[in-house]
């Protein structure tokens, strides 16, 4: 307690049949008592409270319905829910270092709030604003480990009791005043407001249901740059208002394609979702926009906060130096499977070509002899970028094509903060020279399928994918 006169009581009377919440306040040294429990639910017993240790007037209390917090001495309480179910809590500790309120509910259940510091600076000022972001603690930059083995549980069974940490990253706590609504949800909400009024309600226009069908989902997007200025990620969350968290997981963008990215299930062991590369410990900001209706708009200018590598290596590392690196391997990957799925797409054009063929009203043997040549082209470039999968499979030695180069680069990068060793640099050299000739390969290739294409339209053969029709 911040002044030894100041003391708080809490009593419950439910034995009795009274469930009215009672909390007092004493700042004389108990010669006389304040009620505080002002607007808190009038069923619901009050078994717990306790003080910040830095702001005298942030108060929490734990009743019948849930915890609740009081940033005005207990003039007005506002209650803490996401998370947390509604469930009777007997006992509340504040790990002061952290910031974080732990929590005991009847039964046996404890819940941690982390990092509560906010709830300082949220007074009624605040929470009139239409959107903030509130002051970003200095976040600690390291590879989160799997002391199990692998994730969620390893292989100790399910009956093996864990919970899972926080989220590594950045942390943004953040304050939407009202929800972003679409014109479907505007129209019902003034539709039933009249039909309380007992006024007509008309059927709407074809043109504004035309709007409401087309009309996108709004979201909100939160713009991550660095010291520069360089736009470093976007992370987007749902335009829901109340106050809410996101974190950043201090990396770049997934440089894979944007389709098949796919995010494990629970109990999937092996494998991960895609992650982007790791940012340069330093300086970043974070602002914050609304899409709405195709136009982006800002709600927060930059708000500033650092992020400190945690040093856990044992040799020194330069991490502007990876970081340098890690964006190479970045454009690489980014080339390397946008060249995997154009010439995946080559080899089905020209399977459905040498098809398209025998319903052709012409002479196939010309179209299909070029077709077959065009083929083996393929299959040379094809082996030089995805290695030999004859051999493979006939689990011979075999060297990795370009693909699993830049793969094993990527996968070796994303999870460590050690220094750039000399065999990933000369790994690189390799896959990126080796990729310039496949690409130009693949160009000439590309130019020969377009050509047959043409001689496909122009014989008039069924329509192939990729083929654009003759017509008029």
């Amino acid at each position: 307690v911040h002044n030894k006169n100041t003391a708080y009581v809490c009593f419950n009377h439910h034995r009795y049949g009274d469930f009215k919440p009672y909390l007092l306040k004493t700042t004389d040294g108990g010669k006389s008592w304040t009620p505080i429990q002002s607007n808190l639910p009038q069923r619901g017993s009050v078994y717990s409270i306790a003080e910040d240790h830095v702001d005298p007037d942030l108060l929490f209390t734990g009743t019948e319905s849930g915890v609740f917090f009081s940033n005005n001495g207990g003039k007005e309480w506002i209650q803490l829910k996401a998370g947390l179910p509604t469930v009777p809590v007997r006992d509340l500790e504040i790990q002061r270092r952290e910031n974080d309120l732990v929590i005991a509910t009847f039964g046996r259940g404890f819940y941690v709030l982390d990092d509560y510091s906010v709830l300082r600076s949220f007074k009624k000022e605040a929470a009139q604003q239409t959107a903030a972001i509130f002051p970003i603690k200095e976040s600690l930059m390291f590879i989160e480990r799997f002391p199990l083995g692998l994730r969620d549980k390893g292989h100790l069974g399910s009956s093996y009791f864990s919970t899972p940490n926080p989220p590594v990253g950045a942390v943004f706590t953040y304050y939407l005043k009202d929800d972003i609504k679409k014109l479907k949800e505007k129209r019902t909400e003034a539709e039933k407001a009249k039909y309380e009024r007992n006024e007509k309600v008309y059927y709407p226009t074809l043109d504004s249901l035309r709007m409401e069908d087309l009309q996108p989902d709004p979201y909100l997007l939160f713009t991550i740059r660095d010291k520069a200025g360089n736009v470093v990620r976007h992370l987007k969350a749902p335009a829901k208002k109340g106050l809410q968290r996101i974190v950043w997981d201090f990396r770049y963008g997934v440089s894979a394609p944007v389709n098949g990215r796919s995010i494990p299930a629970p109990d999937q062991l092996f494998g991960g979702e895609e992650k982007g590369h790791l940012a340069e410990p330093g300086q970043y900001s974070v602002s914050l926009a609304k899409y709405e209706d195709g136009l982006l708009t800002e709600l927060v200018a930059p708000v500033s906060f650092n992020c400190k590598l945690l040093e856990q290596n044992s040799l020194p590392v330069n991490m502007q130096e990876n970081v340098g690196f890690y964006k190479q391997v970045a454009a690489l990957r980014k080339a390397t499977t946008a060249t995997a799925d154009l010439l995946n797409d080559m080899g089905g054009r020209l399977r459905t070509i040498q098809q398209a063929v025998l319903d052709m009203p012409a002479p196939a043997k010309t179209i299909l002899e070029k077709a077959s040549d065009l083929m083996k082209q393929y299959q040379q470039i094809n082996q030089a970028l995805n290695g030999d999968q004859s051999r493979a499979r006939r689990e011979f030695e075999t060297l990795p094509g370009v693909t699993a180069l830049v793969g094993g680069l990527e996968s070796n990068i994303r999870n460590s903060t050690n220094k750039i060793t000399a065999a990933f640099r000369s790994n690189y050299a390799i896959a990126s020279q080796a990729l310039t000739g496949i690409l130009s390969d693949m160009k000439q290739l590309e130019a020969s399928i377009q050509q047959l294409e043409k001689e496909l339209e122009l014989n008039k053969a069924p329509y192939t994918p990729g083929r654009w029709p003759e017509w008029k």
